[in-house]
């Protein structure tokens, strides 16, 4: 009887267990160091349910300016459930070794104010477990600085853009609109 009791209370339990875990996508199931703060940005938390702009960023590189029109796209977008996460990286030996200048190229000289995190490796087999999960997904990790990942509300990549792809180019303005979408 005892034993029945505990299958019985279990089966109320267990089965809210999978659904919780399953409710965030594998693409989120991470966390990263936030650029400039003690704070870790759990990606499930903050993300979940949004559409996604993923750029890997670098602050002295040619492409550094489009930290304004990401900024842009933000904004336009931020109200309609559209969220953009800046990974600064040296991978490709562009980005300072000081976080203090990496956090005013973003914030100060372009005023960046969508979710930027602590310098990450963004490809090769050291690649952060995000940067892993979007390259199987697009089938191509970042070439360069500044690769744009449109991700939708269930966490599945939708398109990508190579680094001379602008934030407001129509093809990626319409990959986050349908991102918005689904």
């Amino acid at each position: 009887m005892k034993v029945l009791t505990l299958i019985g209370a279990l089966a109320l339990v267990w089965p809210t267990v999978p659904v919780v875990a399953g409710e965030c996508p594998a693409l989120l199931q991470h966390e990263l160091p936030k650029l400039r703060s003690k704070e870790t940005i759990d990606l499930c938390q903050q993300f979940q349910g949004k559409a996604l702009v993923v750029v890997n960023t670098a602050s002295h590189c040619g492409f550094t300016p489009q930290f304004k029109g990401l900024e842009a796209l933000y904004q336009r977008y931020k109200d309609d459930g559209l969220e953009v996460l800046g990974v600064p990286s040296d991978d490709f030996f562009q980005e300072s070794d000081d976080e203090a200048e990496t956090a005013e190229v973003c914030y100060v000289n372009y005023g960046v104010t969508f979710t930027m995190t602590q310098t990450q490796p963004v490809r090769g087999s050291d690649a952060t477990p995000l940067f892993r999960e979007l390259a199987e997904q697009a089938g191509r990790a970042p070439r360069w600085n500044f690769y744009k990942y449109v991700v939708d509300r269930q966490g599945r990549v939708v398109a990508f853009f190579s680094s001379k792809v602008k934030p407001d180019d129509p093809q990626l303005l319409a990959a986050v609109e349908e991102a918005l979408q689904r």
